[in-house]
């Protein structure tokens, strides 16, 4: 705080607040759930608004009678200057039709107040000179995140405004605003098809055994986001270097083998489709942090920073199990529930969709159809609960050779499925289970169509 300068208030719009109550009983529904006690500056005024609450919470009329009534009984009518200085708040306000712009001028300068407070916070965090410096500026962060979160209250609205606001903001899909994405499409056609692509603030987990291609279908999300929709991919990659990401990405963009491309044997024809994918990719808004160990407030502090100055449409995080906890002697399945809940909480607060690849337990390998199942999640029955949408892959070709396939099936009618993943829709929170089949393409680690039909449905 500023030298001989006092924080920001305004006495004269607390006293119109508490006027305005005192006149008119049912004003304080308008204000309460917005407006607490600490938001007022003067001792004197904080008094009076709290034991206006306690009338309401008691389901008591507030009037000059029963508030001095309650002020003398929590013995402190004298000190707020008695009954007369109730009477010069009434006599100061001559309607109580104002009284929300009053609260709101109330509650303004009380953020100004939390503002200087936290300014003082972080200032304190810098004198320390912890050598943590990253964790140090995730503190600042959160410090400042929190006096967000109190001015961002919510309340309730009837549906009249909701759909006023859904219909504003939203627009009719053939009439979206220049630049405005929607919704975050695969580009896979029976997948975008079947869950209406991957809508904001939902959290998708794309769960899978080892070496089925889940980080493959991750990064080829990735990809189709950011170049089909210019739609701006934040990527966190715990378990891989962004130097084998974009080996990855360059292999698939290019079609070269992703082998050559990784130990960086190819010939002159190749070297062209790589440069070629390297310009296109180069293009394409996808931000890569490859840093392995991460905890949630990581991610969380990360994202918002970078939402901040480039509006995320998409976070990926691969993967969810690689996430550390934050060392409070928990279980890991105790973490797990709070890494999941974190990640949905941030997906909502950045109106954006997390997709979080996962590992699948054991079971799946002692089950004879080798089908994944909810159960299956590794660690915690949090991450179905969490999630909005979960999908599974699943591949035959990795479970049956050819010649097993050929014992069991009719070849003719049954080929066998050499490349076809199975992505199973198993939970759906706003629409319907199925499944729908991809082609994975090894040579160039890749998922295509596969005709894009929509297999099952239920």
């Amino acid at each position: 705080m500023a030298e001989g300068k006092l924080p920001p208030h305004d006495i004269e719009a607390e006293e119109a607040v508490i006027g305005s109550l005192l006149i008119d009983p049912d004003a304080i529904l308008k204000v309460a759930v917005s407006l607490k006690p600490e938001d007022f500056f003067s001792e004197t005024n904080r008094v009076i608004y709290q034991a206006c609450l306690a009338l309401y919470q008691r389901n008591e009329v507030i009037n000059q009678i029963t508030l001095a009534h309650e002020l003398m009984r929590q013995d402190n009518l004298e000190q707020i200057g008695g009954a007369a200085f109730l009477s010069h708040l009434i006599s100061n306000v001559p309607t109580s039709l104002h009284v929300e712009y009053y609260a709101q001028i109330v509650s303004n300068a009380a953020l100004m107040r939390r503002l200087i407070a936290a300014a003082a916070q972080i200032e304190a965090l810098g004198y320390e000179a912890s050598p943590e410096v990253e964790a140090s500026l995730n503190k600042a962060e959160d410090i400042l995140f929190q006096v967000r979160m109190r001015r961002e209250l919510r309340d309730f609205i009837p549906i009249r405004d909701a759909l006023g606001q859904y219909f504003e903001e939203a627009g009719p899909p053939t009439a979206l605003r220049e630049g405005e994405v929607p919704h975050i499409l695969t580009g896979f056609t029976a997948l975008d098809d079947f869950l209406g692509g991957l809508q904001r603030s939902d959290l998708i987990v794309l769960a899978a055994r080892p070496s089925l291609g889940k980080t493959s279908l991750a990064l080829n999300i990735a990809r189709n986001a950011a170049i089909n929709q210019k739609a701006c991919v934040a990527l966190c990659s715990l378990e891989m270097s962004r130097e084998a990401v974009v080996q990855r990405l360059l292999a698939s963009e290019s079609g070269v083998d992703s082998r050559k491309v990784r130990l960086g044997r190819f010939g002159e024809k190749d070297e062209i489709k790589i440069m070629e994918a390297s310009g296109v990719l180069s293009e394409a808004p996808i931000y890569i942090d490859d840093s392995p160990q991460l905890r949630a407030l990581d991610i969380r502090s990360k994202a918002r920073r970078l939402h901040f100055e480039r509006n995320i449409d998409l976070i990926i995080v691969d993967y969810l199990q690689l996430i550390q906890g934050d060392g409070k002697n928990e279980t890991r399945v105790q973490e797990i529930s709070k890494i999941t809940r974190a990640l949905k909480t941030l997906a909502r607060e950045l109106n954006a969709p997390i997709l979080a690849v996962s590992q699948l337990s054991r079971a799946v390998e002692w089950r004879a159809s080798h089908v994944p199942q909810l159960a299956d999640l590794r660690e915690s029955g949090s991450i179905e609960q969490d999630a909005d949408v979960v999908l599974f892959i699943y591949r035959d070709d990795m479970y049956f050779s050819a010649e097993d396939w050929s014992k069991v099936h009719d070849i003719e009618k049954e080929p066998y499925p050499r490349g076809i993943a199975d992505i199973n829709i198993a939970k759906h929170r706003n629409g319907p289970l199925g499944q729908i089949k991809l082609r994975f393409l090894s040579r160039v680690v890749k998922f295509d169509n596969l005709e894009a039909e929509l297999i099952s449905a239920s």
